[in-house]
């Protein structure tokens, strides 16, 4: 009884169950005299953090539960187990969940928008060892075929208007991003670090272009997330943090996080720019870096026991992590078979398994971003909002 009541406690004590807000993610999308709130579309990119069942839809890998049993009680596609941070923000914002642009089993409904989002994605375009081939770059180019293919539906009559975006929603859509984790993440295996925060304006640069083909084609309203602490996720703790010295205060990986706070400040100065150069878009920077360094630091305070430990793991101890045998996987190590299991309650856990965070940390997340303090430009106090969201 007492495991079912953490949570309650924990989003009381957080501001989750109201919150009063201006929810920029409307005001993007409407004007700012408008009375009603309605975003007619959101399209996503970036990578596992907000891949909604891409990945999985392409073949690139499977994965069976212990995933997706808090909130679908079933696989979902998500790397989780349950929602993510886009699901909660859409649900704020009152759309339905975006289905994976490359899923096309059960009739997907894309009227609302779609999901480009690939697990194991960079900005940089992908290499033959790349762990997704759909790098930015690709992602973008499937959004362009998305609404040429859209457009020539829509001159054909009414027949696929249920399922398909109006084509005003283009131009009137959000375009969420939140891309960048694995160019640096994945660069650190074959890089020193003064080589892999060299390469961040490279890799901008692709972000940048990426971003100017969205705006060419009638995209004005950008929703822009930074990268997290990449040192404080179990799998590269484990990679890189055998040496105490290499860790913070925290115990996460300082080089890691050295180089994420890098790559987000020359972000933040690309989207300033960007606002400066396109004054008819609304370019909003979103410091997710902030939110999750502070739920790890103030864990206990938001209800959490375990910051740094993978709820779906395998051996133990701090981190309850090893990358020979990921969650919900059994595997046959030393005349052994291993199996990395779920906990018993995933709310009491920051993340899930060793890469990504829980459904729990995902709402506190989101629930941070709605305040509006953590974005640039902030979201404004005048437009009364009542959010909702669901947990």
């Amino acid at each position: 009884m007492a495991a079912r009541s953490r949570p309650a406690r924990r989003l009381a004590s957080s501001h989750i169950i109201i919150v009063i807000v201006v929810l920029f993610l409307h005001t993007a999308c409407v004007a700012m005299a408008a009375v009603d709130f309605n975003c007619p579309a959101v399209f996503n990119f970036g990578d596992s953090n907000s891949d909604t069942g891409a990945r999985i839809a392409a073949g690139l890998e499977s994965i069976g539960p212990p995933y997706g049993q808090t909130y679908f009680r079933r696989p979902a596609g998500r790397f989780c187990d349950g929602r993510l941070i886009i699901d909660f923000l859409l649900d704020a914002m009152d759309m339905p969940f975006l289905n994976a642009y490359l899923d096309s089993v059960g009739a997907p409904s894309f009227r609302k928008g779609s999901n480009f989002a690939v697990a194991g994605s960079t900005i940089l375009p992908a290499t033959a060892s790349s762990v997704s081939p759909f790098g930015f770059g690709l992602q973008i180019a499937q959004f362009l075929r998305f609404k040429d293919r859209v457009l020539e539906l829509l001159a054909k009559g009414n027949r696929y208007k249920k399922y398909i975006p109006h084509v005003d929603f283009f131009g009137e859509g959000l375009y969420m991003f939140d891309v960048g984790q694995n160019d640096l993440a994945g660069a650190f295996y074959h890089k020193k670090e003064d080589q892999v925060i060299a390469s961040i304006p490279t890799i901008l640069l692709e972000f940048e272009t990426g971003l100017k083909k969205l705006y060419d084609n009638g995209a004005r309203k950008f929703w822009i997330h930074n990268t997290a602490p990449l040192g404080c996720l179990p799998q590269n703790i484990a990679a890189f943090g055998k040496d105490p010295s290499k860790l913070d205060e925290l115990g996460c990986v300082a080089s890691h996080n050295r180089a994420a706070k890098l790559f987000n400040l020359q972000l933040h100065a690309l989207c300033t720019k960007l606002q400066g150069q396109y004054t008819d878009a609304n370019i909003t920077y979103v410091d997710i870096y902030s939110i999750k360094y502070d739920l790890i630091a103030n864990y206990s305070r938001y209800g959490f026991e375990y910051p740094i430990t993978a709820c779906c793991g395998y051996g133990g101890g701090a981190l309850n992590y090893d990358s020979r045998i990921p969650c919900g996987q059994t595997k046959v190590i030393s005349g052994s078979r291993l199996t990395a299991k779920g906990c018993n309650d995933s709310t009491e856990y920051v993340n899930w398994d060793g890469i990504h965070y829980t459904e729990a940390a995902n709402f506190h997340v989101s629930s941070q971003i709605l305040t509006g303090k953590y974005s640039d430009p902030p979201f404004s106090d005048k437009m009364p909002f009542l959010l909702k969201p669901k947990f």
